[in-house]
C-alpha cells in the first residue's frame, strides 16, 4: 500500500475518534464547561502519554529544540478546541462539522507559505468540491447565524493553523514528542483557564466515563492525524477528513433526533468525489 493509502487508514481512525469526542463532549456539557473539559482531557492524555513513553522507552525522543513551535501549535489547538466544544453543545453536530471543514481551504491557501507545499490544480479542485458539498449539507443563511455558528466557523481557522504547525513539527519531532507537549502544555492552559474564577467542577460518577472517553479519543485522534501528516502532504490528508461530515450527521440523527435529509447524502457524494479525485491523482504520481 502506498503512502496515500496508509494516510487514509490513519484518517479513518481520526474520524472515529473525533466523532466519539463530539458525542461525549455534548453529554457532559451540562455539568462541565469547555475549559474544564479541556483540562480533564489533557490530564488523562498526560497520564497515557507518559505511561506509553516509559513502557516503550521513548523518553529520549522528547526534545526541547522546537518549544516555540510546540507552544504556538498548542495555543492554536487549545483555542480552536474550546470553540469547538462550545459549538457542539448549542448547534447540530453536522452543522458544527460542516463549518469546521472550512479549515482545508485555509490549509490549502496557507500551506505554500507555511509548509512550502505546492498548490496544484487538483488539490485546489478537491478542496473546492469538498467545500461545495459542505454548503449543500449545511445550507447556511443569515437567519441561522448565532454564537454556535460563529464559534464553529472560528474554530476552523485555529484547526488549520494546528494542522500546518503539526506538519512542520513532524519534520524534526517524533509523534511521542508532539503528543507529550500537546498534553502537558494544554493541561497547564486548561488549569489556568478553568481555575481563573476559583471554581473547578469535579466530574460526577455519571460524567466520569464521558470525560475518560474524551481524553482517550482526543489523544487517539491526534495520534492518527499526526501519523497521517507525517507520511503525506497536508493538502492530501485534510480533504479525507471530509468523510466525517456524513458520518456525524447519521450519529446526530440516531442519538439526538437531529434532522437528516437528502441534502446530507448529496453533499456527502460531492465530498466523496473531491476526495476520490485527489487520492486518485496522488496515487498515480511518481514516487
Amino acid at each position: 500500500m502506498n503512502t496515500v493509502g496508509v494516510a487514509a487508514l490513519w484518517m479513518i481512525g481520526a474520524i472515529a475518534s473525533f466523532s466519539t469526542m463530539a458525542v461525549a463532549g455534548r453529554e457532559v456539557s451540562d455539568r462541565l464547561d469547555t475549559f474544564e473539559i479541556m483540562m480533564y482531557r489533557s490530564m488523562i492524555g498526560v497520564l497515557v502519554v507518559m505511561a506509553l513513553a516509559w513502557l516503550t522507552g521513548r523518553w529520549r525522543e522528547i526534545r526541547k529544540d522546537q518549544l516555540g513551535t510546540h507552544l504556538l501549535r498548542n495555543l492554536a489547538h487549545f483555542t480552536g478546541q474550546n470553540l469547538w466544544f462550545y459549538a457542539v453543545t448549542v448547534i447540530p453536530l453536522a452543522q458544527v462539522f460542516a463549518l469546521e471543514f472550512t479549515s482545508p481551504l485555509w490549509v490549502i491557501v496557507l500551506s505554500p507559505l507555511i509548509l512550502g507545499e505546492r498548490l496544484t490544480a487538483v488539490r485546489g479542485m478537491s478542496a473546492i468540491l469538498g467545500f461545495i458539498g459542505i454548503l449543500v449539507v449545511a445550507r447556511p443563511d443569515m437567519a441561522g447565524i448565532n454564537a454556535g455558528v460563529i464559534t464553529a466557523a472560528s474554530s476552523a481557522i485555529f484547526f488549520a493553523l494546528t494542522i500546518m504547525l503539526t506538519k512542520r513539527l513532524t519534520r524534526t519531532q517524533s509523534i511521542t514528542c508532539i503528543l507529550f507537549y500537546l498534553t502537558t502544555m494544554q493541561l497547564v492552559m486548561g488549569v489556568i483557564a478553568a481555575g481563573y474564577d476559583g471554581d473547578i467542577a469535579l466530574p460526577d460518577p455519571a460524567s466520569l466515563p464521558y470525560v475518560v472517553m474524551i481524553g482517550i479519543a482526543g489523544l487517539l485522534a491526534h495520534y492518527c492525524m499526526t501519523n497521517a501528516l507525517a507520511i503525506a502532504p497536508a493538502t492530501v490528508v485534510v480533504p479525507i477528513d471530509f468523510i466525517r461530515l456524513p458520518a456525524i450527521a447519521i450519529v446526530g440523527m440516531l442519538l439526538y433526533g437531529e434532522a437528516l435529509d437528502v441534502w446530507v447524502f448529496l453533499g456527502a457524494l460531492i465530498i466523496f468525489g473531491g476526495n476520490y479525485l485527489n487520492i486518485w491523482v496522488e496515487t498515480r504520481r511518481p514516487s
